[in-house]
């Protein structure tokens, strides 16, 4: 879905209960980057969303703060799996955050500028093209193929290779929801959606 309204608009801040409110505050407090682009990262229209949905909300954003805040990955590589996701899944608005959250962990501009063209594209070192491959299997197959299983648990330990397939599986899902409720990019978010450099560009 692009363009036009959203189909479930957020809910105003105003008209959350206390208690969510309270759970809201305390996940983003739990779950934020310290820095002076923290706004970018708000994520307030998908948070007013789903704030419509009380018990929705409190049991999907404890599992989403565990992959922000508690998982074993690496920020760096947690970020190129959800890019991978984004681009994939065509998930505009999981693109642009996740691109301000790759850049701040130390990805570079070039490897973000190549994830859309995927594992198999020059440049990648061999464990980078493996977790590119892994979200891409589990997109298209269900499953981590064989090859690509050995080649992560050459370097991961078990918890880090669960929580590969609950991050592809959860920013699927995320991906699903901001396309099919209409979620709309805050402001800030505009300036790093896909295409947006090039149709700015001088």
């Amino acid at each position: 879905m692009s363009g036009g309204a959203a189909r479930i608009p957020p809910l105003p801040r105003a008209e959350w209960s206390p208690q969510l409110a309270e759970f809201i505050s305390g996940y983003r407090s739990a779950v934020r980057s310290d820095g002076p682009e923290e706004e970018r990262q708000s994520g307030a229209n998908l948070l007013g969303t789903l704030a419509r949905h009380p018990a929705l909300a409190k049991a999907f954003l404890t599992f989403s703060g565990h992959l922000l805040s508690g998982g074993s990955l690496s920020v760096a590589h947690r970020e190129l799996l959800v890019l991978r996701v984004a681009h994939v899944r065509r998930c505009d608005y999981e693109w642009a955050q996740h691109v301000i959250l790759a850049e701040k962990a130390g990805v570079r501009p070039e490897e973000i500028a190549r994830i859309p063209d995927g594992p198999d594209a020059p440049g990648w070192p061999p464990f980078e093209r493996a977790l590119l491959s892994a979200v891409d299997e589990l997109l298209a197959d269900g499953a981590v193929s064989g090859g690509t299983w050995k080649a992560l648990a050459a370097e991961f330990d078990d918890r880090q290779l669960m929580d590969v397939v609950f991050t592809v599986g959860a920013y699927e899902l995320v991906a699903m929801a901001l396309r099919s409720f209409g979620v709309r990019p805050e402001p800030a978010l505009v300036p790093y959606l896909p295409g947006y450099e090039d149709a700015h560009r001088p």
